[in-house]
């Protein structure tokens, strides 16, 4: 009986095994001599554009087949238009998957009426890394060291428009924790916005990331010559262990639900995904390929050099985030909403 056990359960080993090959066979033919097209939700050059693009330039060497990764800017509607292209206008073929922005799964839940897509339907590969949001003040020019001084007179803080980020979040940190942040808009994403602080038009940035800051001013942080005041995350960065966390400031429970709703977003931080009803096959070998990349040693060494921040997320994580964010409370979602607009 034992050997007839044994014989049998060698004979499955031995199939499993001849099943291996057979998988990568399959997808080789498929992806051989193929470009898959990496949409990018933002303009050229920045931090989602440098992040993905580096990306890229590795991404091709660990898809059986070794296709070209073909990058295309996308941008506009603040991530909109390329969720809304991937969804709606991309063959699930496994040819495209794209580079979004944190907040676009979640825009339909806040009742973004431009976002034609379900959140949830997308395939999620994982995300390159969180997008932690900072507030800070510049050390020479401004008086402000602490939030708590930001409660007691106005902090002029530079943003693009009504919509971005850095507009958005000092909005947050003025109804949750009583500061007095205004805001002046009108700048450029990225060099208008940090050129304003520098040349002390504006008294700080709140709601820039700091993975972007970080690579874009490498050298504002090597001269030390930010007051960073607030972090604002559903965790506490690793560099920043005695900057307080807005969350950790909120003392009202309902308030603290809306904002760690809110803060699901930062924490997809840079999430890559590809169209709905992509084959299942297809979708693990992608997943698979994209979290090999991020530990590939060429694409490590290339992102230390760029000041890129890696702190991986994979698909089914970001499946779990959007899982509990769209399945809170209407009352709390309906803040959320109101704030994050």
């Amino acid at each position: 009986m034992k050997r007839r056990a044994l014989a049998r359960i060698m004979g499955c080993v031995a199939l499993a095994l001849l099943a291996l090959p057979a998988a990568a066979q399959n997808a080789q033919p498929f992806y051989k001599g193929k470009q898959v097209i990496m949409l990018i939700a933002s303009g050229a050059g920045g931090g989602y554009d440098t992040y993905a693009r580096a990306f890229a330039r590795h991404l091709g060497r660990h898809i059986p087949g070794n296709p070209a990764i073909v990058p295309k800017n996308t941008p506009g509607a603040g991530g909109l238009i390329a969720a809304n292209t991937l969804y709606n206008s991309s063959a699930p073929d496994g040819l495209t998957l794209a580079a979004l922005t944190n907040g676009a799964a979640m825009d339909p839940l806040f009742g973004e009426k431009s976002a034609r897509f379900d959140g949830q339907k997308f395939g999620w590969l994982g995300s390159i890394g969180k997008l932690e949001n900072i507030c800070v003040t510049w050390k020479d020019k401004s008086p402000v060291t602490r939030i708590e001084q930001a409660k007691a007179r106005e902090i002029t803080v530079s943003a693009t428009g009504a919509t971005g980020n850095s507009a958005i979040m000092p909005k947050i940190v003025n109804t949750m924790l009583g500061t007095k942040f205004k805001v002046i808009g009108g700048y450029t994403e990225g060099a208008g916005q940090t050129l304003a602080l520098e040349r002390g038009e504006v008294d700080g940035i709140c709601g820039l990331s700091y993975s972007t800051l970080k690579a874009s001013r490498p050298d504002w942080f090597r001269d030390k010559k930010l007051n960073i005041i607030l972090q604002i995350g559903l965790e506490k960065l690793h560099d920043l262990p005695d900057v307080p966390n807005a969350i950790d400031l909120v003392s009202d429970a309902d308030s603290k639900r809306v904002l760690e709703l809110i803060l699901i977003r930062q924490e997809m931080g840079r999430p890559f995904a590809m169209p709905p009803r992509t084959p299942p096959d297809r979708l693990a070998i992608m997943r698979q390929a994209f979290m090999d990349t991020l530990k590939d040693p060429a694409f490590v060494a290339e992102a230390g050099k760029l000041q890129l921040e890696i702190e991986p997320l994979t698909g089914p994580q970001i499946e779990a985030l959007l899982k509990t964010a769209y399945s809170a409370p209407k009352p709390i979602v309906a803040r959320a909403a109101q704030l994050a607009k």
